[in-house]
């Protein structure tokens, strides 16, 4: 296995997914607080979860988004 080029492939997609992910959030969290489901001073629970063929397990973080 080539660790390099496998750690820039990883940071890649990780990259990825955080900014797209950001965007996405951010958007929903924008319509919902116009719509009214969310007030501003919410915490919103989070859990990304990443599947990865070939592996037997999933990957799963979890947060707290804080809006105020």
């Amino acid at each position: 296995m080539d660790e390099e080029r496998f750690n820039l492939s990883l940071r890649k997609l990780l990259k990825q997914f955080g900014v797209t992910a950001q965007r996405e959030i951010e958007k929903a969290v924008d319509t919902a607080r116009k719509s009214g489901a969310l007030d501003g001073r919410d915490a919103l629970h989070a859990r990304a979860t990443m599947e990865v063929d070939g592996l037997p397990t999933d990957i799963v973080v979890e947060g707290r988004i804080e809006l105020t």
